[in-house]
């Protein structure tokens, strides 16, 4: 497809593809900018379903302003395809950063402040990301975080009370349907049930646990065990996961992956304070591991 007019974009290089769609570098001949275009899979165009989900990631994004989440540009049809058009990032995913290291704790702690700054505005706004993961937060070369994909987010105020949203290849009869990344879900996202921002605040969770470990918070060989050790399993501490961290950092990622929902970290601005409070300290060189009560911690208990 690259070098392919499609519209008023003109296709020069594919840079991925989800289940959902394929994006790929475009040029918008109108303006003369680079564009990242998103096209819906030609498989997934035969499900309303999916088609709703693609197009609702537009008009969730295109609602929030924020120098951390990703700005729409278009959204429409050409070619007989459906497609959005958004800022294109130059940059690496978190993902692609973390590779089996890790990150230091001062640079998975600057990211994670501003992926958190994004939510809180999503959340403001009564916007659940529900597929928050490593593989959608971009970095560019300045640091500086774009959070992508809110293809699975749905309005939090509109949701009926007996809606549970996936598919993990169950039968369409069976109750729920479970929406997102697996390794990443919250308890009440697997077991299908509604979620509210706390779902988000899990995942956040587990990315800052990959972030500093390089290692996954659930995992098994199956999408099948991989829920179960969401619902069923603590994540190893983060010392046992081959990253000792001050004592504050693993505190405020237990916090997070809590099963219950009502005893986690209940806000998303309360957690982006926490970890503003733990970057301060860490940049300042006073965030070591001996001292274990810090203010971060404390105002969070």
């Amino acid at each position: 497809m690259t070098g392919q007019e499609f519209g008023p974009y003109r296709i020069e290089e594919k840079l991925g593809e989800g289940g959902m769609g394929v994006v790929y570098r475009a040029l918008d001949t109108r303006l003369g900018r680079p564009v990242a275009i998103k096209l819906l899979r030609a498989d997934a165009a035969i499900s309303a379903d999916r088609k709703a989900r693609f197009f609702q990631e537009a008009k969730a994004a295109s609602a929030l302003n924020h120098p951390n989440i990703i700005t729409i540009y278009d959204i429409g049809a050409a070619e007989g395809a459906d497609y959005i058009a958004m800022e294109f990032v130059p940059g690496r995913t978190i993902e692609a950063l973390i590779a089996r290291k890790g990150l230091p704790i001062g640079e998975a702690l600057r990211y994670a402040v501003q992926i958190a700054d994004a939510l809180t505005k999503a959340h403001a706004a009564g916007i659940v990301h529900r597929d928050l993961k490593p593989g959608n937060i971009m970095v560019n070369s300045d640091g500086q975080v774009k959070v992508l994909d809110f293809g699975l987010a749905k309005l939090s105020a509109s949701e009926p009370e007996s809606e549970a949203t996936v598919t993990i290849d169950r039968p369409r009869t069976e109750e729920g349907a479970i929406v997102g990344t697996v390794a990443y879900m919250s308890p009440e996202q697997a077991e299908g049930k509604k979620v509210d921002a706390r779902s988000d605040i899990f995942s956040m969770g587990s990315v800052l646990y990959e972030m500093i470990t390089g290692r996954r918070a659930f995992g098994g060989e199956t999408k099948m065990s991989t829920l179960a050790a969401i619902l069923n399993q603590e994540p190893a501490s983060l010392s046992d996961a081959g990253a000792p961290v001050p004592r504050d950092v693993e505190r405020i990622i237990a916090r997070c992956l809590r099963k219950d929902p009502a005893r986690r970290i209940q806000t998303m601005i309360d957690l982006k304070v926490a970890l503003e409070e733990l970057k301060e300290e860490s940049d300042s060189g006073r965030l070591d591991a001996p001292q274990a009560r810090r203010r971060a911690g404390a105002s969070l208990r």
